[in-house]
């Protein structure tokens, strides 16, 4: 008998509205997450495809080429090499205007199949995590401290990763479809009790998803684990070597490809400073709106500091 007979059908008609008699792509990354609403699509959709980006050695690659064959269905390579991630992160950049060395190399594999993908829709599995309790830290978490991981993270997708991933989509002239984050979905998981959702150790997590993919016929999909995109596809990997090859750090070396990228040059001196993601994703969205860069509007406050002799305190 399932367990979740409500979130199942919810699921199931979400993915089914994604891409019923259609040519769809899949942003496959081996995991339960996007397994899962390629197993469903299977059933709904004209064709399916699956697209993995990531070096030839990543652990996306491996779990995704094994994953494909037990699924049945083909598999594209999008590859991510060490000689082209440079320019793959400023076309990124230009075309989306993100500057968060983090949400740029946690996005990118989705930037590279989007281009890579010919099909007009893009199946994802993202807001799983954030909305099953896939996330690692939140293993062990007291209860005030969950609550507030939780909420952050919902927050974050909603703020940061979305907005993002909706330009990337606008870009290629793609749609993205999220069966994950659709109202019905996140309706039954609504009803839930939250303990149900909260995971006791580590391989507790996701439980109710994977006993969704029990009740759907598919628990095999239950055993597959994944890693964060950024890593699972050796993007991080790749960044950090190259920016130990120019003697920088992680995020001076993105930063020096975005202002590149945005201002045809990365001169001038980094800053690297610690901002809340949030603050700063919705401070650029404004600063996008009136065709600013992050490096111009940080120059126009330190020429601001000089003028006043600091903050908000003028010389006569």
């Amino acid at each position: 008998m399932a367990r979740y007979p409500g979130l199942g059908d919810a699921l199931v008609s979400a993915v089914r509205a994604g891409c019923e008699g259609t040519d769809v792509a899949v942003a496959f990354s081996g995991g339960l997450d996007s397994g899962l609403v390629a197993a469903i699509a299977k059933g709904h959709a004209k064709s399916v495809t699956l697209y993995t980006c990531g070096g030839d050695a990543s652990y996306d690659v491996a779990k995704a080429r094994e994953l494909s064959g037990t699924l049945g269905l083909p598999w594209v390579h999008v590859p991510l090499t060490k000689e082209g991630i440079g320019a793959d992160i400023k076309a990124m950049v230009a075309a989306t205007g993100v500057s968060d060395p983090f949400t740029i190399s946690y996005e990118l594999p989705l930037f590279r199949v989007c281009g890579a993908c010919g099909e007009g829709v893009v199946l994802s599995g993202q807001g799983a995590d954030e909305h099953f309790m896939g996330c690692a830290k939140y293993v062990g978490a007291p209860d005030g401290e969950y609550e507030a991981l939780a909420r952050a993270g919902v927050e974050r997708l909603t703020n940061i990763s979305l907005p993002c991933e909706r330009r990337i989509a606008e870009h290629f002239g793609k749609e993205i479809v999220y069966p994950y984050l659709d109202a019905a979905v996140l309706s039954e998981i609504g009803k839930l009790d939250p303990s149900e959702l909260r995971p006791a150790d580590m391989g507790s997590r996701k439980s109710v998803l994977k006993a969704v993919a029990t009740d759907l016929g598919f628990p095999f999909l239950t055993a597959m684990e994944k890693k964060s995109s950024q890593y699972g596809s050796g993007a991080a990997g790749l960044i950090r070597a190259l920016a130990k090859g120019e003697g920088k750090m992680f995020n001076e070396y993105v930063m020096a490809l975005h202002d590149e990228a945005v201002c045809g040059s990365a001169g001038g001196t980094q800053i690297v400073a610690r901002v809340d993601p949030l603050v700063k994703a919705r401070a650029e969205g404004i600063l996008r709106e009136q065709g600013i860069t992050p490096s111009e509007a940080i120059g126009m406050f330190y020429r601001a500091i000089v003028d006043d002799g600091g903050l908000g305190t003028r010389r006569d």
